[in-house]
């Protein structure tokens, strides 16, 4: 009886490093689920990002619109406004926490409807066009590579950015 046990605490030990080894290292077998058409958004409910002084612009996500899916990919709207004029640019994006990439779905035009991106491809998020998705993930969506365990504990770390030796 008890070898059995130790047979079952073994064989889940197992089940779950390799779900762990996935997350990590990638998993060659991965494919992105379908993706959600971009969701509503609101400016009054943004949730700031903490980013560089010098940036002229402020960056904000809105929490209602976070959402991990079964693939491992967090999506979101997030904000980038003018600091001066006011004016300011939606896009609806997916970060994925294990590989360190993310990837833009659809731009808000100024006319009020989303547009999709033409043929969206994974890129670096260590990329230096896209700060607002680096400081977006380790300030809140991530935990080294892998998504937080909920969509709450991601706004929390968001709204309160805790820095982490991880």
């Amino acid at each position: 009886m008890l070898r059995a046990s130790r047979g079952a605490v073994f064989a889940c030990f197992l089940c779950v490093s390799s779900l762990a080894n996935a997350q990590l290292f990638g998993n060659s077998d991965w494919k992105e689920t379908e993706v959600p058409p971009p969701p509503a958004f609101s400016q009054d409910k943004l949730v700031d990002i903490d980013m560089p002084r010098y940036t002229s612009l402020k960056f904000g996500v809105d929490p209602n619109t976070i959402k991990v899916t079964g693939d491992g990919v967090v999506r979101y709207v997030i904000v980038a406004a003018n600091k001066e004029s006011g004016g300011f640019n939606a896009f609806y994006e997916g970060v994925r926490c294990a590989t360190d990439e993310y990837k833009t779905y659809a731009r808000f035009t100024s006319g009020g409807a989303w547009e999709s991106t033409r043929d969206p491809e994974w890129k670096r998020i260590s990329d230096r066009t896209s700060r607002h998705t680096q400081a977006l993930a380790s300030q809140g969506l991530c935990r080294g590579h892998a998504p937080r365990a909920s969509v709450g504990e991601m706004i929390r770390y968001l709204k309160s950015p805790i820095r982490e030796v991880e």
